[in-house]
């Protein structure tokens, strides 16, 4: 295939997700959706078609094909690695107090919403099953690790771990994979009126979550940008996905698998950094100028990223 030509098959996976935000942020800026829309119907992904989509993406799944405790252990370790990488960075260059923040910034990605509708867009069912498996240890390690970095950089604050782990235990997307994979195991099948009505609502999901995104964005912040939301963004968007794609390269992992990973990796910072770093007492100003500039950097570096994987064979 020639370049041009799978340049613009990139560009028809990238390109609706990146479309979708901006189209938010214009409808925000038009007037047409307001702050108390994006709160409603963030909780309705959160709380019911995002978990909905999930559960009708791994039961339909064939599970030997997307339940694979390899790629799961490897994103956890890859996580960890990016983690302690970024730690490592900021006791270098990063003021003591905004050291927690600024890590927290530069490894926490938004796959649950933008990982999850490029994974779709680029592997259809594969990508929204095998992507929510990977859900549910995203959810695990993004929190704890979050915490320890939060905790330990800002005075005062101690983690409530019971509180932590009685939260993750209740997160929706966490629950709708523990109910789905075995239903899926076992292959039972749901009334066809109910997968179809299920399928209705799932649909709101990447549409809504992306406007909200969109709408959350605040050209404000990105002209106000610094060297630290700077640095963290470059970080998040291109030293690690290279780090963490070219470790799962180097482990044997390639085609869909090592896509998937990819688009998780490469997902901007995700939105739920500054409620935690608001909650636990960080710089919340720095947090949301540094979701705000990976987001608008996501639509050039994944479109890249992912061109020069096709490029290379590797995805």
């Amino acid at each position: 295939m020639e370049l041009s030509a799978l340049f613009f098959q990139t560009l028809e996976v990238t390109l609706p997700v990146f479309a979708m935000v901006f189209i938010g942020l214009g409808l925000k800026r038009a007037g047409w959706i307001d702050g108390a829309f994006v709160t409603t119907a963030s909780q309705l992904v959160f709380r019911g078609t995002m978990p909905t989509l999930i559960f009708l993406s791994i039961i339909r799944a064939d599970l030997d094909a997307t339940l694979n405790p390899r790629l799961l252990g490897f994103f956890a370790l890859a996580t960890l690695g990016s983690f302690l990488f970024c730690w490592g960075w900021a006791r270098l260059r990063v003021p003591h107090a905004e050291r927690g923040v600024y890590i927290q910034g530069a490894f926490r990605g938004n796959c649950g919403i933008v990982g999850l509708a490029l994974a779709a867009g680029m592997y259809g069912d594969y990508g929204l099953s095998a992507g929510g498996l990977l859900l549910g240890v995203v959810i695990l390690t993004y929190n704890a690790l979050s915490v320890v970095a939060l905790a330990t950089y800002q005075a005062d604050q101690r983690a409530d771990w019971r509180s932590i782990l009685a939260h993750i235990a209740r997160n929706p997307l966490i629950l709708a994979v523990v109910a789905a994979v075995p239903i899926a195991a076992l292959e039972l099948r749901l009334p066809g009126w109910l997968m179809t009505s299920g399928d209705y609502f799932a649909s709101l999901t990447l549409p809504l979550a992306l406007i909200c995104i969109g709408a959350t964005l605040s050209l404000e912040a990105i002209r106000d940008s610094g060297r630290l939301a700077t640095g963290a963004s470059l970080l998040k968007m291109v030293t690690v996905p290279i780090l963490a794609t070219g470790a799962a390269w180097l482990a044997g992992f390639e085609g869909r698998e090592l896509g998937v990973m990819f688009l998780f990796f490469a997902s901007p910072t995700a939105a739920a950094a500054f409620v935690m770093a608001k909650a636990m007492g960080g710089n919340a100003v720095l947090t949301a100028n540094i979701i705000a500039l990976t987001t608008l950097m996501a639509s050039l570096t994944v479109t890249v990223g992912a061109f020069a994987l096709k490029v290379a064979g590797l995805i």
